[in-house]
């Protein structure tokens, strides 16, 4: 197998995707009717070291009706395992330069130790959870459009049939956002690609018509120029606060995944990831991080 591709006889492929949940049922015709109640919840790197009660949180949601799905970033773990071996990772406007070993590295962190952990953590707090990355079934499906950041893609499309299946059958999906390149017609191809994981839950969103779509995060939610929290903003003004650099790094594909997803989630919200049961208390109506409208 090439570093950074799949063996074609691994790849699992959409007509091979029924093989692989042949134990479930078939998706709801009118999945709208249980999409309200799916709750997108995007976990960054920065917060996965104090995500305990985040898991209690999705645990809990689960059992009350909601249909969690968690895409998770790693970002700080992948920089950690690059230090380890002497790899100093690069950043353009807060997008990882992913080479072909750096790659390697990505795939290896993201899919494997933290995607496992976290399912790992669910399961065994009573949750029921399966982990996948965007290359599986061709969940996420991107392109290379800045050379200069290597193996990074742009999420072209997503394919949810998978996803819909997990979540008819109260299993939580857990997603990296691993992705896999399509080339110019649009076909799948075996080369595996980075994609930012707040842009990858902002598509994942969109596309499954979710009702809730909130990030956790090590901030209280978007702060003005004087540190201070903006409880909501309008998609105007979110852009506002791009093209004047009050927000900056990070943050920018936050905000540009909830005011692009406005259309069709009824709710995207930055909460404070790191305060106790914050996801619970967004989803219960209380007054906490930003939301946008």
């Amino acid at each position: 197998m090439e570093s950074g591709k799949l063996d074609k006889s691994d790849f699992s492929s959409e007509k091979n995707l029924g093989n692989l949940f042949e134990e479930l049922d078939n998706p709801i015709d009118n999945f709208a009717i249980i999409s309200e109640r799916i709750v997108v919840v995007k976990l960054g790197g920065s917060t996965l070291g104090n995500h305990d009660t985040t898991i209690q949180d999705i645990v809990k949601l689960q059992s009350e009706g909601f249909y969690p799905l968690v895409v998770h970033g790693g970002g700080k773990i992948i920089s950690d395992w690059m230090n380890k071996i002497g790899s100093r990772p690069k950043f353009i406007k807060g997008l990882r330069v992913t080479d072909q070993d750096s790659l390697n590295i990505v795939v290896s962190v993201l899919s494997g130790l933290v995607n496992k952990t976290l399912v790992s953590e669910i399961n065994s707090s009573g949750g029921k959870a399966l982990g996948l990355s965007g290359v599986d079934g061709g969940i996420l499906r991107a392109k290379i459009t800045n050379p200069e950041l290597g193996f990074v893609g742009e999420i072209d499309n997503v394919n949810p049939r998978p996803l819909q299946i997990l979540i008819q059958n109260n299993i939580i999906p857990i997603i990296s956002p691993v992705s896999i390149q399509i080339d110019s017609q649009g076909s799948l191809t075996d080369q595996m690609l980075n994609v930012n994981a707040d842009t990858a839950a902002g598509h994942i969103a969109k596309t499954i018509g979710a009702g809730k779509l909130v990030f956790m995060t090590d901030v209280e939610g978007v702060l003005d120029t004087y540190r201070r929290l903006i409880p909501r903003l309008t998609a105007h003004q979110a852009i506002g606060l791009i093209k004047s650099k009050v927000v900056e790094g990070g943050m920018i594909p936050k905000i540009e995944a909830c005011v692009n997803s406005l259309l069709e989630v009824k709710s995207a919200s930055i909460v404070d990831g790191r305060v106790a049961h914050s996801l619970i208390d967004y989803i219960d109506g209380n007054k906490i991080g930003t939301k946008f409208e």
